[in-house]
């Protein structure tokens, strides 16, 4: 579904539900991450971009204490009644919208009421971050229609912890803003422990970048993001015990670790082995960026996928089967799962040349071993949440 059907569709949905016209329409994205992956949480770089996938949110103001919600694409409504307390419910997708609205009201902001439809060409559970989309795309429409009060960087914030506190994911930050930070055509170098934003253009030359859904679909929730982020921590702890003076996991070195090995478990070792290299990689691949060094970019995509896969285990047999295969292509310079893990997609560089030649083969073979369809996005590196003006839009 195209920008354009979206938007249309949701328009639609908002007009025929609350019998009236939305007064604004608001796009926020989801977002790739090209290296750096289970860093954010861990203090490290990261190096992820908005995508060309978003969730549309038209809206209306109206004179009632209440906030009217239509998820579109999950036919479902609720009414959050802004005179009461806000607390977490069974639903989960009310819940990212609750933890928000909550943020907000705890910073002083007096909410009105709205009439909000939604809906998205986001591929769920595909690692691409739908769940920052949500978060980000309410919170910055909140904002706007309120007079914008809070920073992009505030309401990337309140999005985390809104994971934390009402859905029960220890996030970092990157995806949040990833979101709603986007800008067209560039990256984000974003430190994790300052918050501090750089942007990165790529020149990618004769390559290109694809992604390939295993439709392996994963939730943050029921899978092991918690246990892996559970047992990091109490790896930097035992860290700390050793090195008092190391204050996050970019000041230590990888042969400081191996000389405490022996006081930490296997998985504690292993996981705190996959973040100081990582942390490495993601140094490394700024540099290939800089440099416009694609074939050294391209082996540090392969390399972190090998770290996710045995040090890090969030990979699965799928994703690991894909990127195996990719790289047996000359044309492929890396691959690796992206996202949380357990499931959703793979991230190649791939020469534009060999483009279709890939995609049709992993269809294949994937399609032989797993008797799953393959489904190949088209992506581009987009601006991040924003306000939906047409007259800009046809411009652009």
């Amino acid at each position: 579904m195209s920008k354009k059907q979206l938007i249309q569709k949701t328009n639609e949905a908002f007009e025929s539900h609350f019998k009236s016209q939305a007064s604004h329409h608001f796009l926020s994205p989801g977002r790739i991450n090209l290296i750096g992956e289970h860093i954010d949480y861990n203090h490290g770089f990261v190096l992820p971009a908005a995508i060309n996938k978003y969730i549309c949110f038209a809206v209306k103001a109206h004179h009632l204490p209440e906030i009217q919600l239509l998820a579109i694409d999950l036919n479902d409504y609720y009414s959050i009644d802004l005179n009461q307390p806000i607390q977490p419910i069974e639903k989960t997708w009310v819940n990212y919208i609750l933890g928000m609205v909550h943020q907000m009201q705890e910073k002083g902001l007096k909410l009105n009421g709205l009439s909000i439809a939604f809906s998205s060409n986001i591929p769920m559970g595909a690692g691409l971050s739908s769940s920052a989309a949500l978060e980000c795309g309410f919170g910055f429409t909140l904002n706007k229609i309120h007079g914008s009060p809070f920073s992009r960087m505030e309401i990337a914030l309140m999005g985390q912890k809104t994971e934390h506190d009402f859905v029960g994911v220890k996030c970092g930050i990157m995806d949040q803003v990833a979101s709603i930070l986007g800008q067209k055509k560039q990256f984000i170098l974003l430190d994790c422990l300052s918050h501090h934003v750089s942007y990165a253009p790529i020149d990618w030359g004769e390559n290109q970048l694809i992604l390939l859904d295993s439709r392996v679909k994963h939730s943050h929730i029921s899978s092991g993001y918690n246990d892996r982020r559970n047992e990091v921590t109490q790896g930097f702890q035992i860290i700390q015990s050793f090195y008092p003076e190391v204050k996050s996991f970019r000041e230590i070195s990888e042969s400081q670790l191996l000389n405490i090995k022996q006081n930490m478990t296997d998985k504690q070792f292993q996981r705190c082995l996959f973040v100081i290299q990582e942390i490495a990689r993601v140094h490394q691949a700024v540099m290939a960026i800089q440099e416009s060094d694609i074939q050294i970019l391209g082996a540090c995509l392969s390399e972190t996928h090998r770290g996710l896969s045995s040090l890090y285990e969030v990979s699965c047999p799928e994703l690991d089967f894909l990127v195996f295969h990719a790289l047996e292509f000359k044309e492929v310079l890396g691959a690796r799962m992206m996202g949380g893990g357990f499931g959703g997609c793979m991230l190649a560089i791939v020469k534009k040349s060999a483009t279709k030649t890939l995609i049709e083969s992993l269809k294949s073979k994937f399609k032989r071993k797993f008797s799953i369809d393959l489904v190949s996005y088209p992506i581009k590196i987009s601006e991040g949440t924003h306000l939906y003006e047409p007259q800009k839009a046809i411009q652009s």
